[in-house]
């Protein structure tokens, strides 16, 4: 089956008025101190042009507000989206209340949808993922929280930490286990909490190296503890024991949008390092002269375009048999665009040297950021070690033979002497 990455042109001049609204209108929200509120009020007319485009929510299906525009359109719509850190917000897309909608749209119930996926999609409502556990990161199967049937409630006991949004977030979706004598895989569910429930007790945004904005643009990373909270029995998403199943459908997607972005972020830092060597001249000679920052060049335009590859081919795949079969593709765009991201940002500060360093540059932000990728949705070890896992599959051990096998000097030999026996016997 051929590849194909190409688009229609009607979606082509989408993708050419989204690169100039966010070099025009988005990115220029970076050079100023905004509070939540004031953000709210300046991107209200922003949002508004984007959904006359019919781009609004694009990780959707149409029925839903998105645009169903399918993986590989919306990869290439993350590559222009990861420009600036503003945009996905501005267009609907901004994690983790994307993913949340999207969670909520493939096993939310009629009225789940109605009462939190809607407004969540309008910008009327904010939410957090709540997975991670202090004693549960890498291996989601370690998970402690427990939410216990109880009449027509569940009970949930536990503490998360690293819970996206959660201090600002108008509700919670909430990964515990319902079932502790089955599979890990098969024993936890997904839970629908408002934050305003008694028992829900965030403690503190966990300060990171990508610190919340200034103004509370970013929720942070919340430490929440759950005691003895009680939600009705219907606020389950899906049924007892999907919690995996939904996780799956929605992290498999969601990385793809990450690669695709981490791509925009990367061109924005190339494109720096570019500018910077041909305008900046040292020991007698711009930049872009020296040798060494030409390997960097060269070394970050291969990178990018192997990743973009590899993400593209990653949405493809996805389009043609869906995310479960796809896991392989998008396990490497995980591990590998983590890592073209990191090393193309800190070679584009390097080429700055202290300018870069900076507060005056965005490339400071960008570098922490940066960082995070390796860990968040997986660390990359766990993607490099389901890949190696997946990939060896397709082999068999080779028998050892418990003989001597001759070597090929040996076999050479063995054969000349042969050669030779045969033309004595002919004379």
């Amino acid at each position: 089956m051929a590849w194909d990455f190409s688009t229609e042109p009607e979606f082509e001049a989408k993708l050419e008025w989204m690169r100039e609204f966010v070099r025009e209108e988005v990115i220029p929200l970076e050079t100023v101190e905004l509070d939540w509120e004031t953000f709210g009020r300046i991107t209200a007319p922003l949002k508004e042009q984007v959904k006359e485009r019919g781009l609004w929510a694009s990780h959707l299906p149409p029925e839903l507000g998105g645009g169903g525009f399918g993986q590989v359109k919306l990869g290439l719509m993350h590559e222009i989206l990861g420009q600036c850190r503003f945009a996905p917000t501005v267009f609907g897309n901004t994690a983790p209340d994307s993913g949340n909608a999207e969670l909520l749209a493939i096993g939310g119930s009629p009225e789940q949808k109605e009462r939190w996926m809607h407004p969540l999609l309008r910008g009327e409502l904010r939410s957090a993922f709540s997975m991670t556990e202090p004693g549960a990161g890498a291996d989601p199967t370690m998970l402690s929280t427990r939410a216990v049937r109880d009449g027509d409630e569940y009970v949930i006991n536990g503490h998360k930490w690293f819970s996206s949004n959660a201090s600002i977030a108008d509700f919670l979706i909430v990964m515990a286990v319902t079932d502790p004598d089955v599979s890990p895989y098969q024993g936890s569910s997904m839970i629908i909490v408002p934050i305003d429930t008694p028992g829900v007790n965030v403690l503190r945004d966990i300060p990171v190296m990508d610190h919340p904005l200034s103004g509370g643009l970013d929720g942070g990373h919340a430490e929440v503890l759950y005691t003895d909270v009680r939600v009705p029995a219907e606020n389950l998403v899906g049924k007892p024991g999907d919690g995996f199943r939904l996780a799956q459908q929605r992290l498999g997607p969601g990385r793809i949008h990450h690669a695709m972005r981490w791509l925009g972020q990367s061109k924005r830092a190339f494109d720096m390092l570019c500018e910077r060597a041909v305008s900046r001249e040292a020991f007698g000679s711009t930049l872009g002269e020296k040798q060494m920052v030409q390997d960097w060049v060269a070394t970050s335009a291969a990178e990018m375009q192997a990743a973009r590859l590899l993400t593209l081919h990653a949405a493809w795949t996805m389009d043609q048999v869906g995310a479960s079969n796809a896991r392989l593709e998008i396990g490497m765009i995980k591990y590998w665009g983590a890592k073209v991201l990191h090393d193309v940002i800190d070679r584009a500060i390097q080429v700055h040297g202290s300018l870069g360093f900076s507060g005056d540059m965005p490339l400071e932000q960008m570098y922490r950021s940066a960082r995070a990728a390796r860990i968040y949705d997986g660390p990359d070890e766990v993607h490099k070690s389901t890949v190696a896992k997946r990939i060896l599959r397709g082999y068999q051990p080779v028998e050892v033979p418990t003989e001597h096998v001759p070597t090929r000097k040996e076999a050479a030999q063995r054969r000349f002497a042969d050669y030779l026996s045969a033309a004595t016997a002919n004379l």
